[in-house]
């Protein structure tokens, strides 16, 4: 090696030792404490340049630096192999399939995406306003300004996990249940029960389709608009999880915890219901962080301000999924796809409405969302039972 491909050797070495203390003392500091969202933003510099200067190689022929790609805009590698690394291979080839394994959807994640940093609450508690991630944005993509309602609702509500028994589990393996068309006729209700958490979105019924979507929920998912409003289609035994998306939203919520007449519905886009037949105590919000995520650093919607606009919301269901990278050790999916070349294929398992409808979206970005999850798919860090991603 020549004198000058040395040096060079050792400046590289230096820097990026460097800026791997530098941002490791960054995250410590800020990942879900106080707000600066551009301590955040410094945060992210020093990880992309950090990946740069390991990613620069020697181009012997010519003498200089040239830089080799590896990662997509979005900071996902671009070898997405199912394949473990021998790291993680060493850890988990010597269970069997049967036995869950603690943090691997993490592992998974960190290893195609290495911005990934797994702790994230799931539901909002008492200490929320300590969330710096989500603190300094307006509804869906945060709570500013509605602090106060969330105060009030989290006081009457009063528990934040998942339940004792849930919470108490050394690994868990969950699955995102979509409403997907797709699921029809697999009868994988019995296959779908046998996960620690089932997770089921807005009022996507299981009466009628036990065979195909199981039996079981854990929590349900949803906004006012997309809460079933008979009562009786609520399980027994299930949490009901609000996800926000406008102000108006948690003025909503709030009158169903304290059981009040609803009032104030200019706002809403359909009707939405007017009592919630859950207990205080079976209620929780959800995060907002994982909205925020989803949209801005695992698909590359536009920022727009902050605020909700054209194309940059993404579904209930990845959602879901980005809250469970971040809270379970094994995460898979079901009903989940949408197949455009199909227009006239069902879009939902329980209704006639069809595939061509998601076209007519203003919020979504289907293309780009399908996109991510192809990622997560392809390199295993999420199992797809339906096979429509």
């Amino acid at each position: 090696m020549k004198h000058t491909q040395k040096l060079l050797f050792i400046v590289c070495f230096i820097l990026v030792l460097g800026f791997i203390y530098y941002a490791s003392w960054k995250l410590h500091l800020y990942v879900w404490g106080q707000t600066p969202q551009r301590i955040a933003e410094e945060t992210t510099v020093v990880l992309t340049e950090v990946k740069r200067i390991t990613e620069l190689k020697t181009d012997n022929n010519v003498g200089r630096i040239v830089g080799t790609p590896v990662y997509d805009t979005q900071g996902f590698s671009l070898n997405l192999d199912k394949k473990l690394p021998p790291e993680l291979a060493y850890k988990y080839d010597n269970l069997s399939e049967e036995e869950c394994k603690p943090g691997y959807a993490a592992a998974k994640m960190t290893n195609i995406y290495p911005k990934f940093i797994k702790p994230a609450p799931m539901f909002l508690d008492q200490n929320f306003r300590r969330l710096g991630k989500v603190n300094s944005y307006l509804p869906p993509f945060g709570f500013r300004t509605q602090e106060r309602i969330i105060d009030s609702i989290l006081t009457a509500t009063k528990y934040y996990g998942l339940g004792k028994e849930l919470d108490s589990l050394r690994c868990k393996r969950c699955i995102i249940v979509g409403n997907g068309g797709i699921l029809s006729n697999k009868s994988l209700g019995s296959r779908i029960d046998d996960y620690d958490v089932i997770v089921r979105l807005n009022e996507a019924p299981i009466t009628g389709y036990v065979k195909d979507v199981g039996t079981k929920t854990t929590m349900r998912i949803t906004y006012p608009e997309g809460a079933f409003q008979k009562a009786e289609l609520y399980e027994k035994n299930s949490l009901f999880v609000f996800s926000a998306f406008k102000p108006l939203d948690f003025k909503w919520l709030r009158q169903m915890v304290f059981k009040e007449n609803l009032r104030g519905t200019q706002g809403f886009w359909k009707p939405v219901a007017r009592k919630l037949p859950r207990e205080p105590k079976e209620i929780r919000i959800l995060n907002p962080f994982f909205i925020q995520e989803a949209a801005f650093q695992f698909i590359g919607l536009p920022l727009n301000h902050g605020l909700m606009g054209k194309g940059n919301i993404p579904t209930l269901g990845t959602v879901a999924i980005t809250m469970a990278l971040h809270n379970c050790d094994e995460v898979a999916v079901a009903g989940f796809g949408y197949d455009m070349s199909t227009p006239y294929a069902p879009l939902h398992y329980y209704e006639n409405v069809k595939m061509s409808a998601i076209k007519e979206s203003w919020t979504h970005n289907i293309s780009k969302e399908k996109e991510f999850l192809r990622k997560l798919v392809k390199a295993n860090v999420i199992t797809d039972l339906t096979h429509g991603i």
